[in-house]
């Protein structure tokens, strides 16, 4: 593997193992990292394709559903998000990658054996179990990978990941549903995930095995003193606050999108998810690289807008996010969801860019897996069963109607998520911790 000198001017921009790899050799590592978000994403967002389905086939309700889409998933995934963010806060995060792929895989594949919805409800906690280690080293190993001029681009880079296994999973995956089912589904794209786990293993670098001897280590910091400093950061306690609440209304609303094209808008499940995910995928792609570029140039302006950019993005994308949920007409409906996902995936990047900002090296991947275990238990565990049970609520008295009304209570949330990390901003330049 080639090395550049200490003077590259890469190497020299502040990323922890930066000088150790070419230019080359980052983005193809950033590469290999991408295929790892893009799987699982894909294998977190087909379950919303299959959900109507499902529900036919097992004859079970919205709040069900909810559960399976979200909580069953969330609750395991949260609970080992803490301890595999210490093992990769300290070991060999290419290696716990590796491992994490290939049970999320498997566990996808086992879920189309499922001969009762307990059964398949038992699979989705396995693949959250394999889902809990993948983030927290992928974005660990990003940041030791690039100087720190370029952490923002390459944390939006690979956030747009997010995107090709959405875009993948709602597009393809629908068609794949209508033409063979939704077991047939799960097999096809959990397979795949096989190969991108030996891919890791042979390729990826851990940066702690060539570096000099403290990088090597890891950090010696204990998980009592890492979470005492994270909570003395008043910055990283209004972020924390305000990422549990974006999760709960994206994770509690998007994972439903589908269903409520299908019921409320009249359109075949193979033409809403062939739309939908190619213009999220084109949403995201453009709100990932734009708003990681936009944050970069200016925090070096001003620290401020480390949080102060993502908590105007989050703000602005309330209205169109809310009010595609009042259209019943699926051109305008992808139209405004489009203008709301740019905004949403503009800042969500630069969010957690402004995580790295403040956290502190030695705690990186715990303060990761911090935001995840709120926001994936609170968020993606308790946002789609509560959607659920709303749309339960609601469509006694309005009929398929009633999800449109769960939706829009539920995204509003996207508000107290800017005002708590604009909030943030003001704080960031004490807590400023590379």
């Amino acid at each position: 593997m080639a090395v550049v000198s200490p003077t590259d001017p890469a190497a020299s921009s502040g990323g922890s193992a930066a000088h150790l790899y070419t230019p080359a050799r980052r983005w193809l590592f950033l590469a290999i990292l991408f295929l790892v978000g893009a799987s699982s994403s894909i294998d977190r967002v087909v379950i919303s394709v299959l959900l109507e389905p499902i529900k036919q086939e097992f004859q079970v309700s919205d709040t069900q559903l909810g559960l399976l889409s979200g909580l069953s998933f969330a609750i395991l995934y949260s609970a080992l998000g803490l301890p595999i963010a210490r093992w990769a806060d300290r070991g060999n995060r290419k290696l716990l990658i590796a491992g994490a792929i290939s049970v999320w895989s498997a566990m996808t594949v086992l879920c189309a054996a499922a001969g009762s919805f307990w059964q398949l409800l038992l699979a989705r906690i396995g693949v959250g179990v394999g889902e809990a280690g993948a983030t927290p080293p992928a974005q660990s190993l990003i940041v030791d990978y690039f100087p720190t001029s370029q952490r923002a681009r390459a944390i939006g880079i690979f956030a747009t990941s997010g995107t090709v296994g959405y875009l993948i999973g709602l597009s393809i995956g629908s068609q794949l549903v209508a033409a063979h089912g939704w077991r047939a589904t799960l097999v096809a794209f959990g397979l795949p995930g096989l190969l991108i786990a030996a891919l890791v293993y042979w390729v990826l670098d851990e940066p702690r095995q060539r570096a000099d001897a403290a990088l090597r280590r890891g950090t010696s910091e204990d998980f009592r003193t890492s979470v005492k400093r994270l909570a003395a950061k008043r910055s990283f306690v209004r972020m924390l606050a305000g990422f549990t609440l974006y999760h709960f209304a994206a994770y509690g609303s998007l994972v439903f999108v589908p269903s409520y094209l299908v019921r409320v808008v009249k359109s075949p499940i193979e033409q809403a998810g062939l739309y939908y995910g190619a213009t999220s995928a084109l949403a995201v792609l453009i709100g990932s690289l734009a708003g990681g570029m936009i944050q970069d140039a200016l925090s070096r302006r001003d620290p401020r807008w480390i949080a102060r950019f993502p908590a105007i993005a989050f703000g602005l994308a309330a209205l169109p996010n809310c009010a595609m949920f009042l259209l019943d007409d699926l051109t305008a409906f992808l139209i405004v969801s489009t203008i709301g996902g740019i905004l949403l995936y503009a800042a969500l990047p630069a969010a957690f860019a402004a995580i790295h900002a403040v956290c502190g090296s030695a705690r990186r991947a715990t303060a990761i897996a911090i935001i995840l275990f709120f926001g994936n238990l609170l968020g993606f565990g308790l946002g789609p069963v509560i959607t659920g049970a709303l749309s339960d609520h609601f469509s006694a008295i309005h009929g398929p109607e009633g999800l449109r009304y769960a939706l829009i209570i539920v995204m509003a949330l996207t508000v107290p998520t800017a005002l708590l990390l604009y909030s943030a901003s003001g704080k960031v330049a004490e807590d400023l911790e590379d």
